[in-house]
């Protein structure tokens, strides 16, 4: 059984992410975890951590539902609020095949960091990277890198 780590925060409930979940699950049996990182700062606009933690617990919680529907197997834990701390968290539990990363478009704070090309230098994991399309009022997705 294939193993995911999915990372992903304002974008969980986006279609590309459900549609990729799909996708994989075509091809072989998967296991999904998702981890949500507790980000404080969103769309401009920071909170306080109580209320980052919360929102992260919200959409983890959607998204969850959300892949069970889909028949996918899938746990999650709302995570640390750097992402890359948050992977590496999860890598010293458990073991994946590959991570996936979704982020917002060209505007994201990960993309800035240039998270996706950190995480797969920092844990030797391959890095599936799904963008945001502003297009779709960041309810679809274009799959990156």
């Amino acid at each position: 059984m294939r193993r995911y780590l999915v990372v992903a925060n304002q974008t969980l409930a986006g279609h590309q992410l459900l549609d990729w979940v799909r996708g994989c699950r075509e091809v072989e049996p998967c296991w999904f975890y998702v981890v949500v990182p507790a980000t404080v700062t969103q769309q401009g606009t920071t909170m306080a951590v109580s209320e980052a933690r919360a929102l992260a617990r919200r959409r983890l919680a959607g998204a969850i539902a959300r892949l069970e529907a889909e028949g996918a197997s899938v746990g999650g834990e709302v995570g640390d609020a750097s992402p890359l701390r948050a992977v590496l968290h999860v890598l010293r539990r458990a073991r994946f095949d590959e991570i996936v990363l979704s982020t917002l478009p060209a505007e994201s704070r990960w993309l800035a960091e240039d998270l996706p090309s950190r995480v797969g230098l920092v844990t030797g994991l391959p890095v599936t990277h799904l963008v945001a399309d502003t297009g779709s009022s960041g309810q679809g997705f274009a799959t990156a890198g």
